[in-house]
């Protein structure tokens, strides 16, 4: 686990050990301390000089929840999601913090882009860290607009796929549009409970170490842009769908082309095949009058032509040819 402190002066420091956490939790000065990357061995830390709660401590370590919020007596436990760069296959990274108004700490298994901008910023900026309620929502601000920019790839993307589509229709096509509605109901699945977690963060359905009314202010606009994503990933499902949709009409119409096609070239063999077989029959009066060139060319080239002329005038008058 690769442990980076952010301390109140926004000073960053790698490779922190416990004495150092605990000389600056004697202090009571704020600080930020971010994990990235999961060892079991590097938890005891948590629950040693932290002393959280054991069931926070079991859910930090459990990854793939739903995101969440739980109090307790001395910190608020979060579990909050944003947006993975690519390759990422379902392009979400889960963050855990831990706050209060002493200490910020996140603990994540991925890289999160998110976390490391929110640091680089405040360590390129000079004097002192805002306060810990700020600091906390920056960082989930941070985290849920970075859907935004995921979302974007998508729609040039679904773009993409239906300019192609009317191209032409290809088995590749449909298997990316099955795959971006499978990584958009991840998405959707994450959101959804993330939206829901904004909303108690405003309105005194959760109460946080040192949030006031104006701090509240900022956490609902959270829960907007969080009802935007929301409505961003239905409407991208939907454009999808009506992908898939056209995908099928192509093939569909492209179906129907190729057997009128074939069953034009059927219908224009059939007059050969009749006469085929009528000249196969073993006939008396076919044997006495087809005797010369005469009668074979009249009975077996003119007939069929006449016939087939006929056909073809008949289609043409019907559209089918």
């Amino acid at each position: 686990m690769t442990a980076t402190l952010l301390d109140r002066e926004g000073a960053t420091h790698t490779g922190v050990d416990r004495t150092a956490i605990e000389s600056r939790l004697s202090s009571g000065e704020f600080f930020w301390l971010d994990f990235e990357g999961t060892e079991p061995d590097d938890f005891a830390m948590l629950r040693d000089v932290f002393h959280f709660h054991p069931l926070a401590l079991e859910d930090s370590e459990q990854f793939g929840q739903r995101p969440k919020l739980e109090e307790y007596d001395d910190f608020v436990f979060f579990v909050v999601y944003g947006a993975a760069p690519p390759p990422d296959v379902d392009r979400l990274v889960e963050v855990h913090i831990f706050y209060s108004e002493s200490y910020l700490v996140t603990v994540r298994r991925e890289h999160a882009p998110s976390c490391h901008e929110l640091r680089e910023r405040y360590s390129k900026k000079p004097g002192q860290l805002e306060r810990p309620i700020v600091v906390l929502y920056r960082l989930v601000d941070s985290l849920s607009d970075s859907f935004f920019p995921a979302l974007e790839d998508y729609d040039e993307r679904i773009d993409g796929v239906e300019d192609e589509i009317f191209q032409g229709p290809r088995e590749e096509q449909l298997q990316e549009i099955v795959r971006m509605k499978r990584s958009l109901n991840r998405l959707r699945r994450v959101v959804g409970p993330q939206r829901d977690l904004a909303s108690q963060l405003f309105g005194g359905a959760a109460v946080l170490p040192g949030s006031d009314a104006e701090a509240e202010r900022y956490f609902r606009d959270i829960f907007d842009h969080l009802i935007r994503v929301a409505d961003l990933i239905d409407s991208y499902k939907d454009l999808l769908t009506g992908a898939m949709d056209v995908y099928l009409s192509t093939v569909s119409n492209r179906l129907n082309v190729v057997i009128q096609r074939l069953t034009v070239i059927a219908t224009l063999a059939l007059p050969l095949i009749v006469i085929t077989g009528f000249f196969g029959q073993n006939f008396g009066f076919l044997v006495r009058h087809i005797n010369g060139w005469p009668a074979f060319v009249g009975y077996g080239i003119v007939a069929p032509l006449l016939l087939f002329a006929v056909l073809i005038a008949y289609l043409k008058r019907r559209d089918l040819a």
